[in-house]
C-alpha cells in the first residue's frame, strides 16, 4: 500500500470503529437489554435472548480484537511522515491482512441453523466489521422487540385491569356474581385472561411480537395485542350488561308502578268489555258477541315476582324480567282495547243509525217536510226498532234506510216541481 493509501484505509477503519464503539454504547445502555438481563424469561424470548447474549460477547470480542489492530496500526503510522518500505510493509499487513476471531460465525448463524460452528476464523478487519454489524443487528433486534412489547402492553393491561376491579365492584353491588349471572362468569373469565397474558408477556414478550411483513431492520414489527383486545372486548360487553342492571337498580321504582298502571289499565278494560258484552247481549238481537278473557293473572304474578326482586335487590333477576313484563304488560292492553271495540260493535251500530235517523229527520225539517205524514210513520217505525230493547240491529237498519229515501225521494220530487224546498208543505 501507498503512503495515501494506508492514510485513507486508517480514516475509514476509525470512523468504522467509531461508529461500532457508539452501537455498542447505545446497546450497552438500552433500556430493553437492562430488562432482559434482569428478567425470569421463559419460551422463545428465552431461546433468543440465549443467542443475542452469545451475539454480544462476539461483537465485543470482536471489537477489542479490531480496536488492538487498528491501535498497532496507528501507532506504526504515527511514528514517521514519511513510512519507509519495511513500515508500508507492516501497515499492508495489519490493515489487509486477516486476524483471528473467536467462535465468528457461533451467533452469526441463523436461528436454528445447524451445522458445526467453528471455534476461531480468520477475517480481514473489512469481514469483521460486517460480522460485528450481523452480530449488533441480531441483538438489538431482540432488544428493541422486546423493549416495544414490555413498553406497550404490560402498562396497557394494568390499565385494564384497573377497569376491571372497579367493574367487578360495581357488580358485586348489583348481585352480578359467577355461577348466577352470566355477566359474573364472563367478568371471572376476562379476569384470569388478564392475569395470565400479564405473566405471559413478562415473561415471554417476544411470543407477542409480529415483525412487519418484508421489513429485515431489527426491531421491525409491532406488538402483538390480539389477545388483549379479546379481553378488552369482553369487558367492555361485561360494562355495558352491569350498566344495563345499574340502570334497573336506579329506575326500578318507577317501572315497576308503570307496569302496575299499565295492568290495571288493562284490568279495567277487560272488566268495562265485560259489563258491556251483558248490556249488548240484553239490548241487542240476533248479533254475535264475542267473549271476554279474565284478567291476566300470569303477568300480576310475575309482577310480585319482579317487586320481590326489587325488595331483596336481585337487580340482576330483576333486569331482565321487567323487559319482559314491559313488552307483554302494552301487548295485554292492546288485546283488553280490542276486546272492548269488539263487544261494544253492536252498540256503535245503533247509535251510528240513531245518528242517522235524526239527521234525516233534521233535514226533512228543514226543508218544510216535518208534518209529512208518509215521512212521520216511516221515522216512527225506525225510532220503535231503535229504541226497543232488544233491538234487531238488521231491522232498525233497513227501517233507516227506508225513511233515508223518502226524505231523499220528497226533496227531489219538489226540486221537479220547481217549488222551493224550505216553502214546501203537504201531505203524501
Amino acid at each position: 500500500m501507498s503512503r495515501e493509501e494506508v492514510d485513507r484505509a486508517l480514516e475509514r477503519f476509525d470512523a468504522e470503529h467509531e461508529a461500532v464503539e457508539s452501537s455498542l454504547l447505545a446497546l450497552q445502555d438500552h433500556a430493553g437489554r437492562r430488562l432482559l438481563e434482569g428478567a425470569e424469561l421463559t419460551g422463545v424470548t428465552a431461546d433468543r435472548w440465549a443467542r443475542a447474549e452469545q451475539a454480544v460477547t462476539l461483537l465485543w470480542n470482536g471489537f477489542e480484537t479490531y480496536t488492538s489492530r487498528l491501535e498497532l496500526a496507528r501507532e506504526l503510522r504515527s511514528k514517521r511522515r514519511w513510512p519507509s518500505r519495511d513500515d508500508l510493509t507492516e501497515l499492508t499487513r495489519l490493515l489487509r491482512g486477516t486476524l483471528t476471531v473467536s467462535g465468528a460465525d457461533l451467533a452469526g448463524a441463523a436461528p436454528g441453523a445447524g451445522g458445526t460452528h467453528q471455534l476461531v476464523e480468520e477475517l480481514t478487519l473489512p469481514q469483521l466489521v460486517s460480522r460485528m454489524n450481523d452480530w449488533y443487528a441480531q441483538a438489538l433486534d431482540v432488544v428493541a422487540a422486546a423493549d416495544s412489547v414490555w413498553s406497550a402492553l404490560p402498562a396497557r393491561i394494568d390499565m385494564l385491569s384497573a377497569e376491571l376491579r372497579r367493574i367487578r365492584s360495581l357488580a358485586h353491588s348489583v348481585g352480578v356474581r359467577p355461577g348466577e349471572h352470566p355477566a359474573g362468569d364472563d367478568l371471572e373469565r376476562t379476569t384470569q385472561d388478564l392475569t395470565d397474558l400479564r405473566a405471559e408477556v413478562l415473561t415471554d414478550p417476544l411470543a407477542f411480537w409480529s415483525r412487519t411483513g418484508g421489513s429485515s431492520a431489527p426491531g421491525g414489527g409491532r406488538p402483538d395485542t390480539t389477545r388483549y383486545d379479546t379481553s378488552a372486548r369482553a369487558l367492555e360487553d361485561v360494562r355495558r350488561e352491569i350498566e344495563a342492571v345499574l340502570t334497573v337498580r336506579q329506575d326500578a321504582e318507577q317501572r315497576l308502578m308503570r307496569l302496575r298502571d299499565v295492568l290495571s289499565r288493562a284490568d279495567r278494560t277487560l272488566a268495562e268489555a265485560r259489563s258491556a258484552r251483558g248490556e249488548v247481549l240484553a239490548k241487542i238481537a240476533a248479533s254475535e258477541v264475542p267473549a271476554v278473557s279474565g284478567p291476566p293473572a300470569a303477568l300480576h304474578e310475575q309482577l310480585t315476582t319482579a317487586a320481590e326482586h326489587r325488595r331483596h335487590s336481585r337487580w340482576h333477576l330483576l333486569s331482565p324480567l321487567l323487559e319482559n313484563l314491559e313488552q307483554r304488560s302494552e301487548e295485554e292492553l292492546e288485546r283488553a282495547r280490542a276486546e272492548l271495540t269488539a263487544v261494544t260493535a253492536p252498540l256503535a251500530v245503533r247509535a251510528e243509525l240513531r245518528g242517522r235517523l235524526d239527521a234525516y229527520k233534521a233535514k226533512a225539517a228543514q226543508h218544510g217536510f216535518a208534518e209529512d205524514r208518509f215521512l212521520a210513520e216511516r221515522y216512527d217505525v225506525a225510532r220503535r226498532l231503535l229504541w226497543s230493547a232488544p233491538c234487531d240491529l238488521r231491522a232498525a237498519d233497513h227501517a233507516v234506510q227506508r225513511y233515508q229515501q223518502a226524505v231523499q225521494d220528497s226533496l227531489a220530487a219538489r226540486r221537479s216541481e220547481g217549488t222551493p224546498l224550505a216553502e214546501g208543505r203537504g201531505e203524501r
